[in-house]
């Protein structure tokens, strides 16, 4: 388990199908009592309207209170800033999180971050991350791969980056659409050394 706790978690919610990892992935993140920074693009808004029960509102300040209800966060666990928020403090490499994870994650965001192009708060705080040799994981969803993806995860991958496709294994006989989801989400939380009992592991099992 990784001893500093007191550190933020960066997490990206982009507008690629599979939104219920992200959100299960902050679920968790304050279930373990992390504090998390919270950016989500406007097509990820969309996308959880269509693929969630939740409204996520524009404007940064109402998403937080609006997620905040949502997952029963304790006071100061979640802060949410917005697209071109430049002043939030995953914008400065003086003042990173412990990791960054944008899920799901567009190919087009994918493109931005491994050609090192800042347009929006996402894109910056993943060039944070790349610098200050922090963790930063891309939980990809796309399918089929262009040669362009493919060279865009090379490259990433080459820089530090850890690139998670949403590639959920099916060998513990999932039940249920929660139990894929969290299937995902354990790897993720596996990598940023937070424990957690969501899934059996290999060789555990009777």
């Amino acid at each position: 388990m990784n001893g500093n706790t007191d550190k933020p978690i960066a997490v990206a919610l982009t507008g690629a199908s599979g939104i219920q990892y992200g959100l299960r992935l902050i679920e968790c993140l304050l279930d373990a009592d992390r504090t998390v920074y919270l950016m989500a693009s406007q097509a990820a808004q969309v996308v959880a309207n269509m693929e969630s029960d939740l409204q996520l509102p524009s404007r940064p300040e109402e998403m937080q209170h609006h997620l905040e209800a949502h997952f029963g966060a304790q006071p100061g666990r979640l802060h949410v800033f917005g697209r071109q928020q430049w002043t939030a403090p995953v914008a400065s490499g003086s003042n990173p999180p412990e990791a960054v994870v944008i899920c799901p994650c567009t190919t087009g965001t994918l493109a931005s971050v491994a050609n090192g192009i800042c347009d929006d708060l996402i894109d910056r705080a993943a060039d944070v991350a790349l610098k200050e040799r922090r963790k930063l994981i891309l939980v990809v969803r796309e399918t089929p791969l262009s040669t362009i993806h493919l060279d865009n995860m090379l490259r990433l991958a080459q820089a530090g980056a850890v690139i998670m496709p949403a590639n959920p294994g099916f060998y513990f006989r999932p039940q249920s659409l929660a139990d894929i989801v969290d299937f995902m989400v354990a790897r993720i939380l596996d990598h940023l050394d937070v424990p957690h009992r969501l899934s059996e592991r290999w060789g555990d099992a009777d």
